[in-house]
């Protein structure tokens, strides 16, 4: 062969070395090193969690009203009887209940009976008339059989029996024969000023109450 010829296949041999001994060192197996452990420093913050909606409370239920004072019943419509509570009691005078009181409700509101008085001659069950006088002290009128019915009041009416003058109204009073408004008002001045009637002889000492009316009367009326 020519030297040329031989150059330029020596020159092709030793490319040819030169691209395998590279390809053989790119392929060889190389040793990989493990990865440092990362430090809590280097640890990425978690996002932020967003806050939770909360639900906002519902109105505060309004508080039971408190209950008031109890009253005491009132009689229908508001009706009251005023009575003139006299004689030996703490409040004496004239005082208003409601309709269908009775005559221990009048001794309540007069302040009481005094000490060691005798209620014996008041029947303190009953009911109570409008313009009627309680008499506290005076002597128990004696039992009578009236015949009162329901609604009418003692002493009044024919055939009521004798009005008594301890517990006889002003309009009562008057229904008496040669009894006026004048002598029943006097009539009722005197049992308050002197605790009641004990006797009918005691009206003689009625101011407008001679020999001639006091027969008309004595045997109207009882204490």
């Amino acid at each position: 062969m020519e030297p040329r010829t031989l150059g330029a296949l020596a020159a092709v041999l030793a490319v040819s070395a030169g691209f395998a001994f590279q390809h053989f060192w790119a392929g060889r197996p190389e040793t990989v090193r493990a990865p440092e452990s990362v430090g809590a420093a280097g640890l990425a913050a978690p996002p932020p969690t967003a806050p939770r909606a909360q639900s906002s409370p519902g109105p505060a239920p309004a508080p039971a009203p408190a209950p008031g004072p109890v009253q005491a019943p009132q009689a229908p419509g508001g009706a009251v009887v005023v009575v003139d509570v006299s004689g030996k009691v703490r409040q004496p005078g004239v005082h208003r209940l409601p309709a269908g009181s009775r005559v221990e409700d009048a001794l309540r509101v007069a302040g009481g009976v005094m000490r060691g008085v005798d209620t014996g001659g008041l029947n303190r069950a009953r009911v109570l008339t409008d313009g009627e006088q309680v008499v506290v002290g005076g002597p128990a009128p004696p039992p009578t059989n009236t015949g009162v019915g329901p609604g009418t009041s003692p002493g009044a009416g024919p055939g009521a029996g004798p009005l008594s003058l301890n517990s006889a109204t002003v309009e009562q009073l008057d229904t008496l024969p040669g009894v006026g408004p004048v002598l029943a008002r006097h009539i009722v001045d005197y049992r308050t000023q002197h605790g009641g009637f004990r006797s009918v002889e005691e009206l003689r000492e009625v101011n407008g109450i001679g020999d001639r009316r006091f027969t008309d009367l004595q045997n109207l009326v009882r204490p």
